[in-house]
């Protein structure tokens, strides 16, 4: 991140010099790697070509998801369409990689295109509850449905071709339904391959952003009580105040840290102080999963699809006679 306090410090100083400074560079830098949530800066590259990452990122990296509900039976007050639609947007554990997409019209599915699970639960009442308690959980046995109620069924041969897997719903305790005693949910769902295009519920992430680096600039010495009043202005960690010579005086000391939330400008001894930019080329981008899988995984396979999509524009230029 680079920031600075007074542009006479650099030499040749110019209002162009913050544009020119990546031209012609392209890098990638890992900023915070967290389970299901990945920050990363991307520097050197067009606006179209970042904004393109996003939307493969949301709406084009495969996942498996619920598309078929077979309701055996549903005595809860949830409705079947209800029901099928909830179960549809459990983020399933399963990594796309290793299925086909299911040929369209396909009834049955099978062992390479398809995942079962079965939800099968009753409610019934708890016959050593107390009298008086009026708690559902001391009163009824299974009286919310949660995700972990869902179990895998194998099709075919998958024992054998996923000896260790572990496909599940990513999270165990999503409530899907509550019951009362006599009531109960039998239904057979079949999870398939798919993208974000087609449905929300492929979506491999929660959120895919981005936003450019900002660049804050001190035109001159600001010291003591405007100090503390320019440090008030930005967001914790941007500002810092330096005690020199027995004054305080403020620098920018991350500028990363900016929401531009332009207070500063509300100031009239501040307001002609302080220039606010931002990096034209240098994106900050943030990627949270839904856990189906990893961040990088993730950020990985929309490079992939991208360098195809750019392979394929390619071949359809060469592909195209020369007059």
């Amino acid at each position: 991140v680079h920031t600075t306090d007074f542009p006479g410090n650099y030499p040749g100083y110019d209002d162009a010099w913050d544009q020119r400074r990546f031209e012609g560079v392209f890098r990638v830098d890992i900023i915070r790697e967290e389970e299901g949530a990945l920050e990363f800066d991307m520097v050197g590259i067009d606006a179209a070509i970042a904004n393109a990452f996003r939307r493969i990122l949301l709406a084009e990296v495969p996942t498996m998801a619920v598309e078929k509900v077979f309701v055996y039976n549903n005595t809860s007050i949830v409705q079947d369409e209800i029901l099928a639609h909830r179960l549809g947007l459990i983020p399933i554990r399963a990594d796309p990689r290793l299925f086909e997409y299911r040929n369209q019209g396909d009834e049955e599915g099978t062992e390479i295109d398809t995942l079962q699970f079965q939800l099968k639960i009753k409610c019934s009442r708890n016959p050593q509850a107390a009298k008086e308690s009026s708690d559902p959980n001391e009163l009824y046995f299974n009286h919310k449905v949660y995700s972990k109620h869902m179990t895998w069924v194998p099709l075919g041969n998958q024992t054998d071709l996923f000896p260790d897997a572990d496909f599940r719903p990513v999270h165990d305790d999503i409530l899907i339904a509550l019951l009362r005693p006599g009531q109960e949910i039998d239904v057979l769902m079949h999870c398939v391959k798919g993208i974000g295009k087609d449905h929300a519920k492929f979506s491999p992430v929660a959120t895919a952003s981005y936003r450019l680096l900002p660049d804050i600039t001190l035109l001159q010495p600001i010291e003591d009580e405007a100090a503390e009043m320019l440090q008030k202005c930005f967001s914790p960690g941007v500002i810092e105040i330096q005690n020199i010579k027995g004054k305080k005086v403020a620098r920018v000391a991350n500028a990363r840290l900016d929401t531009f939330s332009r207070e500063v400008f509300r100031h009239e001894g501040l307001k002609n102080l302080v220039r606010l930019a931002r990096v034209r080329n240098h994106y900050i981008f943030s990627v949270e999963s839904t856990g189906i899988l990893p961040p990088d995984v993730l950020v990985s396979e929309a490079i992939k699809i991208l360098m195809g999509k750019c392979q394929r524009f390619l071949n359809e230029l060469d592909s195209v006679p020369m007059e």
